[in-house]
Formats: structure tokens, sequence, C-alpha cells
């Protein structure tokens, strides 16, 4: 099969031949038909942002794709059926603390590091090999709109988070960092499930007017300047009532104090649910003060990826029509184009743009 292979970091992907993947007991084998490249993937590939990764490699977490051959333990899954490969692969020998990994992105730990030993490589390729529970039937699609389907990818991070935090119709939640591509998806998915208002955060006064404009009355944005306080007094200024959520997605480069000028905006027995990266590239570590805590009765959690069961959650709000893939700019590549579709994700990285493989 064709594929994209990282062979060293800082190195472009070069396009090759591997063998077709095997199927093994407890895996499945997809054709891939689309694959979303992230934004910051070209920082994944040069090593920038230290993801554990075991070279050489097929790079790519998660994507659209038809089932090609199960094992004899599916027993619903057949071969054809459109399915979302999940990339959170999570060990099957303890339920209450499984170890988990990004499949073609990275690992955390020996746990982590033993899973991308099985389920090494990922979506820029032809075919992968994956376990039979991640992948996930979506139902029929056209073909032709495998790209737009790739937003689940980005869909699924904010709302696992979401629902670690049991947002509720009604309730104001605050998107810290809601540029970016996690951030954008992030109001979309709460809007769809129901909250009265989204506060919307972010440095790039463009953008915030681009969710304006695209989200409604329902979306208010607050651009941060850069102070903590007075980003604070604006945020609650904004707010048409005391804030129930926040969602903080804000990536490595941004500061602590961007994320608590967000995150102690919520109101006391408030709930906070941190998804981004800050402290992750060995810059300042957030700092919350004990007692603000703990005598507001706050419920602080952190939450990676999603569980299982939101991919058909949120395929659900989807087919409702609750979710619009067309909120999503496609650019599709060839995988011959890797390279240049992993440049193109990092110069279009804006909130509504989406860059596509479709090996």
């Amino acid at each position: 099969m064709k594929a994209a292979i990282l062979n060293a970091f800082g190195t472009p992907l070069e396009i090759g031949t591997l063998p077709d993947p095997e199927l093994a007991p407890g895996d499945v084998v997809v054709d891939i038909v689309a694959t979303g490249v992230l934004a910051y993937t070209a920082d994944v590939l040069s090593g920038a942002r230290n993801y554990p990764m075991q070279l050489p490699m097929v790079p790519g977490p998660g994507g659209i794709a038809r089932v090609h051959e199960v094992g004899a333990d599916a027993t619903k899954l057949k071969p054809g059926d459109w399915v979302f490969c999940d990339p959170t692969v999570r060990s099957r020998d303890d339920a209450v603390s499984p170890d988990i990994m990004l499949q073609g992105w990275s690992a955390r730990g020996e746990g982590g590091k033993a899973l991308q030993q099985q389920w090494l490589h990922g979506s820029f390729a032809e075919r992968m090999r994956l376990p039979t529970e991640n992948a996930i039937r979506i139902g029929d699609i056209e073909p032709e709109a495998a790209g737009r389907w790739c937003a689940l990818g980005k869909l699924l991070v904010p709302y696992g988070g979401l629902l670690a935090a049991g947002l509720q119709a009604g309730e104001t939640l605050l998107v810290n960092g809601a540029t970016g591509g996690f951030g954008c998806a992030g109001g979309a998915v709460a809007l769809a499930m129901g909250a009265g208002t989204v506060l919307a955060t972010g440095r790039n006064g463009a953008a915030l007017a681009e969710l304006e404009r695209r989200f409604g009355r329902r979306v208010r944005t607050v651009q941060m300047l850069g102070d903590e306080e007075s980003d604070r007094a604006r945020i609650l200024a904004a707010a048409p009532g005391p804030i129930d959520c926040v969602l903080d997605l804000l990536p490595p480069m941004a500061s602590p104090a961007q994320v608590r000028a967000g995150i102690m905006a919520v109101r006391p027995y408030g709930r906070i649910v941190l998804m981004g990266g800050v402290g992750m590239l060995g810059g300042a570590e957030l700092v919350l003060p004990y007692p603000w805590l703990m005598r507001n009765c706050i419920t602080l959690r952190g939450q990676w990826m999603c569980a299982p069961e939101a991919v058909t959650g949120m395929v659900a709000l989807i087919r409702a029509g609750l979710i619009e893939l067309g909120l999503w700019e496609v650019t599709e590549f060839g995988l011959d184009a890797a390279n240049e579709a992993v440049a193109h994700a990092a110069d279009k990285a804006g909130p509504f743009s989406m860059t596509v493989l479709r090996p």
C-alpha cells in the first residue's frame, strides 16, 4: 500500500510503499477514504511538540474509512461499512485506569508505548489496522462527502470535554481559546447541546467577529488583551449572568495568565475542564489559588480526548442537523501531496478551515 512515512523528526514525509496491514485477532483493517491534517502537524513532525513517536511511522490521527476486513470477534461490523477511525486506543486489561495512546500520533508512559508498538501506523496511508472497537460506524455517506466528515476529528475533542463537564441546556459556557480549530468546534458543539450563551475568548479580533457572524446572538465574544484582571472583568461584563462552565482549549504557547483570566470567571459551584496544552512544552505551569477553589466549591477536571460512545452521539447531532459540516471550508490533497497538505494546514490555520488527505 502507498503511505506517507515519517522516518526522522524534521524531515519531509516520504511517499513510499509498505506491506498491506495483516488482520490480527481483535483488529479491523480499513481502507482510508479521507483523513484530516491538523494545523499543528508540522510541529509534531518536526519534533517541536515532543510527541512520543516510534519512528519510522505513518502519522495521522483518525479518519473516515470503509471496512476492508474484520476479525472473527466482530459481530456487527462488515466489509463496506463507513466508519470513523477513533485514534484513542485504550488498553483492554484495566477497565478502571486504562493506558491510552493516539494511534499514528503520540503515546504516554510505558503502557502507551506498548500500545503504540501494537498499533503503530496512522491514517496517512491507503489502509490501516486498528482495534475493532475503534472502528465506529457512522452510517452511509456519499464518498465525495468523506472530507467534510473529517470534521469529526475536530468536534469530538471539545465534545468529550463538554460531556465530562455535564453541560446542561440553557447554561452559560465560556470557551477559553475559541478562535482555534478545537475552540471554534467547541462553540458549535455547545450550541448544538443547548447552551444558552457561549462566551468565546481569543486574541484574534477578526476571528471573533466571524464567530459572531456565523453563530448569531447566542455567542458573545471577548478579545483577550493580555492583562489577566482586566480580561476577566470584560469576560464577566459580557456574560448574561453567572458563568456555569469553562472549557479551556488554549494551545501550548498561551500563558497561564490567559488560562486563569478565563477559568477564574466561573461562578461558585461552577465546573472547569482543562483540555489545552499550556505548560506542555516546558513553559510556566498553571497555578490556581487553593482557597478560591475550596471556598467556591469549584469542580476542576482534566480531560484528554473523549469516551468511545461520544462518536455515536456526535454523529447523531450531525444527522439531526444540529451541527452543520458545511461550516468548514475543506481543501483536499492526494496522498502524493502529503507534504504540501501539511504546509497548507499550517498556513490556513483558521477556525473554519480544514485540510484533508484523500488516499
